[in-house]
């Protein structure tokens, strides 16, 4: 199986949440989700204090893209998303072995809380409280 595949892609749009970053060409050079996973949800590891929490996944810039801070747009633009929608904190998973993504989310200041096995991957558990308005 294809990962997105349409169907969850579907489950996104169908939720309101797909985000995409487009240019001045109107081409889109990156997307962002707000997953509702209710595995990733029950996972031990997030705070209680910082419930209600919502995972940011599928994050994706364009190769040609990279490196211009992209993600960090579609990450902050995400997350006052989640402020609007009432969500105290924003939570991921991230391979263990996905460098470049680990290095970002500590200059982003996202706390490792714990470690998970799901999907038959190997995860850290990344939280960060949204800060109010």
């Amino acid at each position: 199986m294809d990962y997105p595949n349409e169907e969850i892609l579907d489950g996104d749009l169908e939720r309101d949440a797909l985000f995409v970053l487009k240019n001045h060409k109107n081409e889109i050079i990156g997307a962002i989700s707000i997953d509702a996973d209710m595995a990733v949800e029950n996972l031990p590891c997030w705070s209680k204090e910082l419930k209600p929490g919502a995972e940011l996944a599928r994050l994706v810039v364009k190769e040609s893209c990279r490196n211009q801070g992209i993600a960090r747009i579609l990450l902050a633009s995400a997350m006052e998303e989640l402020k609007k929608r009432q969500y105290k904190s924003v939570h991921f998973l991230v391979s263990k072995t996905h460098e470049r993504a680990l290095r970002s989310y500590a200059k982003l200041k996202f706390e490792k809380k714990g470690e998970t096995d799901l999907f038959g991957g190997d995860w850290w558990c990344y939280e960060k409280a949204l800060e109010k308005n």
